[in-house]
């Protein structure tokens, strides 16, 4: 009797997308040490330092989950930091000036949100235009919009619910990080509310994307249209979805956005959106789309928010660096990106 040999299981080797996730979360992870090391005097150690990035950034962490889905579609939009100003001076005008309660403004800024993407997604999905002709329409429409409703800074003072939820703070457990200050007082790292809505918004994306129907189909059209068209996906319908998905998420980021800020200006959230779009793009999201991890994209968010940090820190920095850094960092992951896509298309 011959007996059959058993087969030989081949090693799964580490794909592009999973080494530029790794170099992403590698970079930050030596960026973050640096700073500890070149500023232990100033604090750069302390874990609230951490949780302060996340809290300026966590507007941002929203828009940059949204952006991702968009990016896989193959697509983008630049009208996102412009919606995210009209949001805010919206939510401001109309707790300050128009005396509406904030219970009422918030669900209308989703609705809002939801509508916006509705139109957008309708012209890009139904009708064809280029995504970013259509987004930039919007974004010129929402930052004229902002004007309108008022020109002035305006801060929230007078709303109770804001005022609330802005300064609704939590320790962290057990006193982890907590420290002496000069006073001799004991300080305890604590983490806001609207962090904790981005951080809730980031695995929700994340099961989203990766274990549902609507992301499988984001990631096939992003692909390949055609591809997916022959498997029955409607394109059209997908790529409609996402930006009203990307709107929900920019409004729920504007939410965030104003707790941190508590006021509206018009020039609330400028270059915002490339912002969202470089952090989607160090994540190792591909500007072709097909290829995406919101996982990336926050730490992508990271890298940039412990950028600015450490010109912060250092005081003497011009406040133009970290865009100078970002865009280096920009190029060279977009560069990594072109060869690994001519090495796959090689072996294939």
């Amino acid at each position: 009797m011959i007996h059959a040999k058993p087969a030989v299981k081949e090693k799964k080797s580490m794909n592009s997308n999973t080494i530029l996730l790794l170099l992403t979360i590698g970079l930050f992870v030596v960026m973050y040490a640096a700073g500890c090391i070149a500023y232990v005097d100033k604090g750069f150690t302390k874990l609230q330092t951490f949780l302060d990035i996340l809290k300026n950034n966590a507007g941002l962490i929203c828009v940059t989950c949204g952006m991702t889905a968009v990016m896989i579609t193959g697509g983008i939009d630049i009208s996102v930091g412009a919606v995210i100003a009209m949001e805010c001076m919206f939510l401001a005008v109309g707790v300050e000036s128009w005396g509406l309660p904030a219970q009422l403004l918030i669900p209308l800024m989703l609705v809002i949100g939801v509508v916006f993407g509705i139109i957008q997604g309708y012209c890009v999905g139904y009708l064809g235009i280029q995504p970013f002709i259509v987004t930039m329409a919007g974004m010129f429409f929402a930052r004229g919009m902002t004007a309108v409703i008022s020109t002035q800074q305006v801060s929230i003072t007078s709303s109770s619910l804001m005022t609330e939820l802005s300064m609704m703070k939590f320790n962290m457990p057990f006193e982890i990080g907590a420290y002496l200050n000069k006073k001799g007082k004991l300080m305890v790292p604590n983490v806001s509310i609207y962090v904790i809505i981005a951080l809730l918004v980031l695995i929700a994306t994340f099961f989203i994307l990766r274990y549902t129907r609507f992301g499988r189909s984001l990631y096939a059209v992003g692909g390949n249209q055609q591809s997916a068209a022959l498997m029955g996906l409607d394109v059209r319908r997908t790529r409609f979805n996402a930006h009203i998905f990307c709107s929900v998420l920019t409004s729920i980021g504007a939410i965030c956005y104003v707790l941190n800020t508590m006021c509206g200006t018009t020039r609330q959230a400028l270059g915002l959106e490339m912002d969202a779009i470089s952090s989607a793009v160090i994540g190792g999201t591909l500007l072709t789309g097909g290829v995406g991890n919101v996982f990336g994209s926050f730490f992508g968010v990271l890298i940039n928010g412990t950028i600015s940090s450490l010109v912060k820190t250092n005081g003497k920095l011009s406040s133009s660096w970290p865009n100078v850094v970002t865009a280096l960092l920009l190029c060279f992951f977009i560069v990594l990106q072109a060869i690994f896509a001519k090495v796959k298309a090689r072996r294939s």
